[in-house]
């Protein structure tokens, strides 16, 4: 009863963490709708930059897995989508974040660079994830990067999800089209300088997020493998209680039986 009890409370942190965290996602939301009018400035500025627009061949797979427990279905789903990937871009490069991806990705193929991947450095590591991908956009050793990642939709639905993070052109061709709306900006500033800011500070928004889903991922997976066991558990001790229970009443009446039987011969000694 000890380890049912003790099963129930794990399962109850890990559901409390999982409402907690997907309840403070929708500040991700508010940020990304007050960012985007920044993004509206950009077509504005006939200023090419490689974050948002370029042409170098080689694409970059960011491949980002847990290192929570429960996780192994989650974590094979994202290899096996990081591999359909490879297939449609031959000319890529593979980076991943995490320390069991890896292990699962095997030979299967060449690892550029691993980021370390915990909960309670998960800030630093989206910034040192941001600042290698920008600076090897930068430097022209990649132009493209896509990301693959275990993603909550729901509660109990978890999936690979893939986006791409750079370059931001899709961003700025949906919401360039309101630039006209304009009619005067004032640049204080560089505006290639400009455009790198802000696609830098998008960039730590996604990375950042992406560590964060897959937080909330790895909680609703706890919660789901202890539901289970927890449930498998409790049918168990169902058919202990039974066992004993049977068990328990074969053994009275064995002893009564052995207490009438000795009572019934007891009383043929007395008769002789």
């Amino acid at each position: 009863m000890e380890l049912v009890a003790l099963i129930q409370v794990l399962k109850d942190m890990a559901d409390n963490k999982f409402h907690m965290l997907a309840g403070q996602k929708d500040r991700f939301v508010r940020f990304g709708e007050s960012f985007l009018d920044f993004f509206r400035l950009v077509n504005l500025f006939p200023v090419e930059h490689p974050l948002l627009s370029n042409d170098y061949p080689t694409v970059c797979i960011l491949m980002v897995t847990s290192e929570g427990s429960f996780l192994g279905d989650i974590n094979t789903k994202v290899v096996r989508a990081t591999l359909e990937e490879k297939a449609k871009y031959p000319n890529s490069i593979l980076v991943t974040v995490g320390k069991k991806g890896p292990a699962m990705i095997g030979s299967s193929m060449k690892i550029e660079k691993i980021f370390e991947n915990t909960d309670s450095n998960m800030y630093d590591s989206s910034m040192q994830i941001k600042d290698y991908l920008i600076s090897e956009v930068m430097a022209k050793r990649f132009g493209a990067v896509v990301a693959i990642y275990p993603w909550p939709k729901n509660f109990n639905v978890l999936k690979p999800r893939i986006i791409k993070l750079l370059p931001c052109d899709e961003l700025v061709m949906e919401e360039g089209e309101t630039a006209d709306t304009f009619e005067r900006v004032l640049e204080e500033s560089n505006p290639y300088d400009i455009i790198g800011y802000l696609a830098d500070m998008w960039l730590s928004c996604r990375t950042y997020e992406m560590l964060y889903d897959m937080q909330i991922a790895s909680s609703a997976a706890q919660a789901q493998q202890l539901e289970s066991g927890l449930e498998k558990m409790k049918k168990e001790k169902k058919t202990i209680q039974l066992k004993y229970r049977v068990a328990q009443k074969s053994d009275i009446d064995n002893s009564m039986r052995e207490v009438f039987s000795s009572r019934m011969m007891t009383k043929r000694s007395g008769k002789k």
